[in-house]
């Protein structure tokens, strides 16, 4: 009886998680498209690529990335390059990072930018590109 349960059990939790993969993946292809368009309007609408820094977590620093494209809210804290990838560039403090610069790693966008977070925090992804895309 216990082990029909546990084969259940671990029956359900494989499945839940390969729904979540397979709803990621679905996610990641869509945003990737969302973030392909914007890089093509934005060089169709002259607006210029540039240098991207990184915010520290606390603080006023910023580290040098490397990479040119466009911030894409107003604390500098997510952008996307000329390539289209999208970054969360925030980083933790580092003295090395100030010499050195940092290199964020890019992420698969979200569908919903600060999606779980507090109220009134969470903007749907097309919006947001949509809204840099008009303050040029």
């Amino acid at each position: 009886m216990k082990a029909d349960w546990d084969a259940q059990r671990r029956r359900a939790v494989e499945a839940h998680a390969r729904a979540e993969t397979d709803r990621a993946a679905r996610e990641a292809e869509q945003t990737a498209g969302l973030v392909a368009a914007f890089v093509r309007d934005a060089h169709e609408r002259g607006i210029a690529p540039v240098a991207l820094t990184a915010p520290a977590h606390r603080g006023r620093v910023r580290y040098r990335t490397g990479l040119r494209g466009w911030y894409l809210d107003q604390r500098q804290s997510m952008a996307v390059d000329t390539e289209g990838r999208f970054y969360l560039l925030a980083v933790p403090n580092s003295t090395r990072a100030r010499l050195t610069g940092v290199r964020p790693e890019p992420r698969p966008a979200p569908l919903v930018v600060g999606r779980g977070g507090k109220d009134g925090e969470s903007i749907a992804l097309s919006v947001l590109l949509e809204r840099r895309l008009a303050d040029g």
